[in-house]
């Protein structure tokens, strides 16, 4: 086994330092997704550090545990995620969106060591994510399958469809994060296309679903024990979070759902995370 199981201490810290290592990739870019990549943070700490069996040695190892980021836009926090695992060397991903790098804006599984699937178009990663958890059970695998969503990218009808055939074959091998940061690129939610009851409806498709504080460690582990449990159905896991987290300038707002920072903000919001430039 390789899962590391730190204390919530040591992911409240890994939390911060790839926050850190978003806004200075965002910045080395120039363009970029940081609102929706800080709010998930907490969440790709606990996954990466605590939850999940994973081996950066042997990232096609066949017993591991895969992640499917389904809002493919927030592909920093993925890479910091998989940097600060191991997976790569930090400065790799400092070439984010450039030509020919490997770091592009939306993770190629092609490319990228642990990367498990090529994502973007909303709703399509958890779509993948459903047939390599069905996959699993057909291979009767020991490893679970975990996929992160967007707010609005519930919108899409194929995340329903997704939904749906998840519930019909009893994939209790997959677990679904909803990042409900409450605002997409056009605005909050509920001005563009209301998407509550979240939770309610995640159920009426025959999941368990379960509430989690999307920036406490603590609740969002609670939460993903709770969804290991569950036997005979998938589970989804509605993480309240607050989009740009951790930047004060770039916090709830669509204002910084697809912009880089310059010198002067990234100057300031690594001042306000603890970092250095």
């Amino acid at each position: 086994m390789t899962v590391l199981n730190e204390s919530y201490s040591q992911l409240e810290k890994r939390a911060n330092d790839i926050r850190q290592d978003i806004v200075r990739m965002l910045h080395a870019a120039g363009s970029g997704h940081p609102g929706g990549s800080l709010s998930a943070a907490e969440i790709a700490a606990v996954l990466f550090f605590k939850e999940m069996n994973l081996d950066p040695e042997n990232p096609k190892m066949p017993e591991r545990d895969k992640f499917v980021l389904s809002k493919g836009h927030a592909a920093p926090v993925l890479y910091a995620a998989l940097a600060e695992r191991g997976y790569f060397p930090k400065e790799d991903f400092m070439t984010l969106r450039k030509l020919g790098s490997k770091f592009q804006g939306h993770p190629d599984m092609k490319k990228v060591p642990g990367v498990e699937m090529s994502t973007g178009s909303l709703g399509q990663g958890i779509s993948a994510a459903v047939g390599i958890a069905l996959a699993g059970k057909l291979d009767n695998a020991p490893g679970r399958v975990y996929a992160l969503l967007g707010d609005g990218e519930i919108q899409e009808g194929i995340v329903w469809e997704a939904a749906m055939a998840a519930a019909h074959y009893k994939l209790d091998n997959l677990t679904a994060i909803v990042d409900w940061n409450g605002i997409q690129i056009d605005g909050r939610n509920e001005e563009v296309m209301t998407i509550t009851p979240i939770k309610e409806k995640f159920e009426s498709f025959g999941w368990a679903a379960f509430d989690a504080d999307g920036h406490d460690v603590k609740s969002i582990d609670e939460a993903l024990q709770k969804a290991k449990a569950v036997k005979g159905q998938p589970a989804v896991i509605v993480a309240k979070t607050i989009k740009g987290k951790g930047v004060s300038f770039m916090e709830d707002t669509n204002a910084w759902h697809g912009k880089a920072p310059n010198n002067d903000e990234l100057k300031q919001a690594l001042e306000e995370l603890g970092g250095e430039l």
